[in-house]
């Protein structure tokens, strides 16, 4: 399959107290044409800073290494005016918060038409005619109407779809979606998720989504990345790692999630994931993991694939992965 978008050895630093600090430390990951990848963790453990570095959004000061790769080219060579023409054009991003993403003196439809005749070069009559088809593809009531509203004038689930309208207003490659349902209820969640399977049946674009939430990385994921204090620690097919997790971070995650009449109390994990300026020199899990051993303070893990397909990055795995057998002269 053709990969949209390949990430290798990213590095985003951001400049602290104590000179620059790396907010994701050496990430790969990549995500196939029609197929989403759902980056899965903890709040803090670099999934949002992964998403804005692909667009370069991250603060004054940050630097960033290693490659991005959209459609083959080279997204950390492109200049601020290049990037500008694929941000919301080829890559469109949700962001968390819908509220924030409009400029509340303005109304709706006037910021989503801004956003079409930026990168289409049409008029503002046919940017309006596709506002209003826009809306009415993602389920907005009375769309010649909802365009001439403000934005606090929208309730949560119908300003998430005016986002997610203005995302598909291009209709983009790539979609990144940063925790796109955590202020909705459950009911309009499940909208927004079928929302997001039906545009991605339509358009056959790429969707990266990151969360917290196992339910929604179970409900829409092809591959899920599992992401702690700025390093992916399980990465693969979504079936094989939430049925049969090998990290002990990824089965603590999923033994923390309450399933359908279970009863007692859930296993939390116990602790709180380290502070980036103040990370461990061996794996940043010791502190928290049930399994720790010496050496697990010393060395930090590098992930190494397993014969089940999935990559998991944990020393005590390393250690008990068959070695290959010499070959006899």
């Amino acid at each position: 399959m053709e990969k949209v978008l390949e990430m290798k050895q990213l590095v985003t630093k951001f400049s602290t107290k104590e000179g620059l600090t790396p907010a994701v430390r050496g990430v790969d990951i990549s995500v196939e044409k029609g197929k989403t990848l759902v980056i899965l963790g903890e709040s803090g453990s670099g999934k949002s800073v992964t998403l804005r570095t692909i667009l370069r959004l991250t603060p004054p000061g940050a630097e960033i290494e290693g490659s991005i790769k959209f459609q083959g080219e080279e997204l950390l060579e492109k200049s601020k005016k290049q990037i500008q023409s694929i941000r919301g054009n080829r890559i469109a991003m949700i962001f968390q918060d819908s509220l924030s993403a409009f400029d509340p003196l303005y109304k709706v439809g006037k910021q989503i038409e801004e956003t079409i005749i930026t990168h289409q070069k049409i008029s503002r009559k046919a940017a309006r005619g596709q506002v209003v088809e826009l809306f009415r593809k993602v389920g907005i009531p009375s769309p010649e109407e909802r365009v001439k509203v403000y934005p606090h004038e929208m309730s949560g689930g119908m300003r998430q779809r005016a986002v997610i309208s203005m995302a598909l207003s291009c209709q983009p490659d790539i979609l990144l979606a940063d925790e796109p349902t955590t202020a909705l209820d459950v009911t309009i969640q499940a909208q927004i998720l079928n929302l997001f399977k039906q545009i991605q049946d339509e358009y056959g674009m790429s969707i990266i989504l990151v969360t917290h939430d196992i339910g929604v990385a179970a409900e829409m994921a092809d591959e899920i990345a599992v992401m702690y204090a700025g390093k992916i620690v399980e990465y693969g097919k979504a079936e094989q790692v939430l049925s049969k997790p090998h990290h002990p971070y990824t089965k603590g995650l999923i033994a923390a999630t309450p399933r359908q009449g279970q009863k007692g109390v859930l296993t939390a994990i116990p602790g709180q994931p380290p502070l980036i300026t103040n990370m461990p020199k061996g794996c940043a899990f010791i502190e928290r993991c049930p399994n720790a051993e010496a050496a697990c303070q010393t060395k930090n893990p590098d992930l190494i694939k397993l014969p089940q397909g999935s990559e998991v990055a944990c020393l005590l795995l390393e250690k008990s992965k068959p070695k290959k057998e010499a070959i006899q002269v």
